[in-house]
Parts: structure tokens; sequence; C-alpha cells
């Protein structure tokens, strides 16, 4: 069931009315059977799945919390560190099974091949659980911040489950943490009209981002990248370009949906994106954009490895393998791991030129606040993003080559059948569309919130405004086959 279906505007509101109409003390009850029918309508058999991995985060918090009470310091320390393990472990090693195995063999095959060894690979045909990325990230947080002590462990496991699998965000994000989400499954939520609207005028944004901008711009790449052969530099460059916009749009719309949803049921989840290519660094683009993935890693990976405690030379070393790990939670393939690598060596080669950076700009006399040289800053933070963004696009790493080749040598002539795989009049509409998404997020980024502005409109003017929305929505919004929805891209991971 997706965000952009009807299958879910019949859902959405029919799950929320019960959730206000019924008595405070089974709400959570029929939110959780009613994001188990959500899950289950990809694949029944994989919330099995996803019941054990909660099943197993939720022992394992118990049983550290039940450690911490040991008087020996050395056995407590030692049981603490025993569940933790074997909690990311074992949930590792689903994730591992399910998503990683064609990927660790395929690559094993290959390093024994040189050899002259053969090997062949255990057959474990499966296909990927939706979500399982998102929902395994999550539920391994819970058992870190209890082994911290940040939270107490969860005694009710139907109340952790929900935790586990709270349908706005359960198959894409934001990950939550354990300190955010998970008190809300117990507070009493009453209606609130005004944040309700905020919450509907949310999702409406993202569905704008996803069916109007990401679905439009995505008939322009694909076209390119599946005939790059076939087509001129020019066209090559601008596909990397759009991309850029389709990925933004596509997640980011599916967080705003999914945070808006939240919303007008009375919950609150993490920011997931901050108008990330007005970034004026890598680094802060990793702090705007899939916030609640970056903090993830920067929580649970990043920090206990040593974080920027011990030296410089340390600090780079985390701070790739940080970003290898990232682009490997991405996808099991090469081009991810050359996509996180190549982020990851953006913000090492940044701070190691940080002091040439700083020195040039004194002697050219360049103050560093002005709005030219931030703007310089923007487009090149933006074009290191987007070349990165290329190997993560293109079906393999060889494909990504090929295609940086193709560009560099002139790509193939324009012929009279050539074609960006739209006709001019939705050229224009995708132009408009990006001109619309790049004048919201310049407002927000100057602290005026499109969004509050508009729910502070008389009430008849607001409602023009969102008739209007969902008009160009559903008139300018791109279809499947039969007026299908198309699937949003992080679903894969």
């Amino acid at each position: 069931m997706l965000f952009n279906s009807l299958d879910f505007l019949i859902f959405f509101p029919l799950v929320t009315v019960l959730y206000f109409l019924l008595p405070h003390r089974v709400r959570w009850v029929w939110l959780l059977v009613a994001s188990y029918y959500f899950y289950m309508c990809w694949n029944p058999q994989y919330a099995l799945l996803m019941a054990l991995s909660t099943l197993i985060t939720y022992l394992s918090g118990l049983l550290i919390q039940r450690a911490n009470q040991v008087d020996d310091q050395k056995r407590r320390q030692r049981l603490r560190k025993l569940w933790v393990a074997l909690s990311f472990g074992s949930n590792l090693a689903i994730l591992f099974c399910f998503k990683y195995w064609d990927f660790f063999w395929n690559n094993l095959e290959a390093v024994l091949a040189l050899g002259g060894i053969a090997l062949h690979k255990p057959v474990f045909d499966v296909i990927l659980p939706v979500g399982i990325s998102f929902y395994t990230f999550q539920a391994l947080s819970y058992t870190m911040d209890v082994y911290r002590g940040e939270v107490e462990a969860e005694r009710n496991p139907f109340r952790y489950a929900l935790f586990v699998s709270f349908f706005p965000q359960l198959v894409a994000g934001p990950i939550e943490r354990s300190k955010n989400l998970l008190h809300q499954v117990h507070e009493h939520h009453t209606f609130d009209a005004q944040q309700a609207r905020s919450g509907l005028l949310l999702m409406l944004w993202g569905l704008f981002q996803k069916m109007v901008v990401a679905d439009r711009v995505a008939t322009v790449v694909d076209t390119v990248f599946n005939q790059y052969t076939a087509m001129p530099a020019w066209a090559i460059v601008l596909a990397v370009f759009l991309f850029a916009f389709q990925i933004y749009c596509d997640f980011g719309g599916y967080s705003n949906i999914a945070i808006g949803a939240a919303q007008v049921m009375g919950f609150r989840l993490m920011e997931n994106f901050r108008q990330p290519y007005l970034s004026q660094s890598c680094g802060e683009f990793w702090r705007r954009w899939h916030i609640s993935l970056s903090t993830w890693f920067r929580d649970y990976l990043y920090i206990p490895l040593g974080g920027n405690r011990k030296g410089k030379a340390r600090k780079y070393f985390n701070n790739l393998v940080t970003f290898l790990a990232s682009g490997l939670w991405h996808g099991a393939s090469w081009n991810y791991v050359v996509w996180g690598g190549l982020n990851g060596l953006y913000q090492v080669i940044g701070e190691m030129l940080r002091p040439a950076r700083q020195r040039l700009c004194s002697a050219l006399h360049i103050r560093q606040t002005s709005l030219p040289w931030q703007g310089v800053r923007v487009v090149l933070t933006f074009v290191l993003i987007d070349f990165a963004w290329l190997f993560f696009r293109a079906p393999s790493f060889s494909t990504a080559l090929d295609i940086i080749g193709v560009a560099l040598t002139g790509g193939a002539a324009v012929g009279p059948e050539f074609s960006l795989g739209l006709a001019a009049p939705e050229l224009k509409v995708m132009a408009l569309s990006l001109a619309a998404l790049m004048a919201v997020d310049g407002l927000n980024a100057a602290h005026i919130q499109v969004r509050d502005y508009l729910l502070r409109l008389p009430l008849l003017v607001r409602w023009v405004c969102y008739l209007v929305s969902i008009y160009l929505i559903l008139i300018f919004g791109i279809y499947g086959p039969g007026f299908s929805e198309s699937q949003f891209i992080y679903f894969q991971f």
C-alpha cells in the first residue's frame, strides 16, 4: 500500500477516525493492528520476520535492564555486552541473509575464481522484504538506547511492537529513536484541529514532491540512463542533475507524508530533510539529508569508533568507515559502496583543505560570510554531491564508469528521433514544478515557513489554496499504467 495510492486514501482516514473514536486504553492496539495490516499488504509472510526482529530486541532490552541490577561490576558489564551483541548479531544476520547474501557469495566466487577455485553459491532465493533496513535499524537503536541508559526497557511487548511497526514511517523512515517515539505510544492523544491541518498540508506537499516533481523528472532520468550510449553529453549531464531532485522529492516527499500523517494522529516524528541542496559543504549536506539515518550512523557507529576524539587520522578513518557502511546500507552493490566512499572522501578532503581554503580567502580578501561566496559554496557542494549521485543511480559500478566515459567523449549526435521522454508541455511543467520546489525551500531556509503562513490565512483563502493544490496534483501528477501509483525509490532499501 503506497502513500500515493487510492488504497491509502481510504486506509488513512479510516484508521485516524477510528483511532480518535476508540477509548484511549485500546487506541494503541488499533494502531498496532493497522500497522501490521499496512505492512502485510506487500507480503504477509514477511510480517513474521518483522515480528521476530521485534521479539529479539524486546527481550534484549529486558535482559540488559535486568543485567543492570547485578551487583558484580565485571559480570554486569559482561552480561550487558552479551545481550547487545546477541541483539545486533541476530538482527544483522537476518538482514545479511535477505539483503546481502547474493552480493557476498558473488564476490567470494569472483575472488576465488582468480585462484582457480570454483565455488557454487548456496541457493537462497528470496525477495527483499520491504523496509527491512529501516525497521531493523530502528529496533537496534532501541537496544543501544537501553544499554546506554537513555530509555527504560519497555515492559509491554505489544506497545514495543507498535514502536517498531508504526505504519507512517515503517517502510522508509524516518528511522525513529525510542527516546522520541516509544513514550508517545503511551500518551493520550486528543484531536487537535490545528495540528491536523498542519499535518495534512505537509502530506499535500509530500504528494506534490512525489507525483508532480519526482515522477515527472524520473521520466527524463530513466530515458537517458536507459539509452545513455545514444545520448549527447549534455543530456547525460542534465539527467544526473535532475536525478538529484528526483531522489530528493521522492524520498523527501515520502518523509513529509509520513511526518504529516503521524502529526494528524498526534505523533511527532523527527525531521528527515532540511533544504539539503542549500548546503555550503558536504558535511552540512549530511546534516540536512536523511537526517534520521545520518544521526543513526553518527550515534551508533561513528562515535563508538572514536569519533573525532582520537586525532585527525583516526577521525578521517572513522568518517570513511561510516560512509562506506552507509553506502552498503543503501544497497548490496559496489556502486552504492563507491557512492558512500565518495561522500566520505569529500568530507575528509574538505577538512584537510580547510586551512588552505581560509588562507586563500584571506589573500583574495574574500569575506566568507558574503552572499556571493556562500552562493559559490552552495553550487560547488551541489556539483560534488550530484556527481556522487551518478553512482547511486547507475545499475552497476561498471555502468557508471561507462556513462562517465560517454559524457567525457561528447556522447552521440542528436538525431531526428532524439527524445528526453517528455513532450515540450511536460518539460515546461517540470521546470515550473522545480522552480516551485526551490522557491519553497528557499523561503523555508530564510525562516519564512510557507506552511505556517498558509495556516494563518483567512479560512476562505486557505480553502481556496487547499483545493487549488489538490487540483494541481491531480491534474499534473504522473501516474502509471491505468492511473496506478508509482513506487518510492527508497522502498528497495
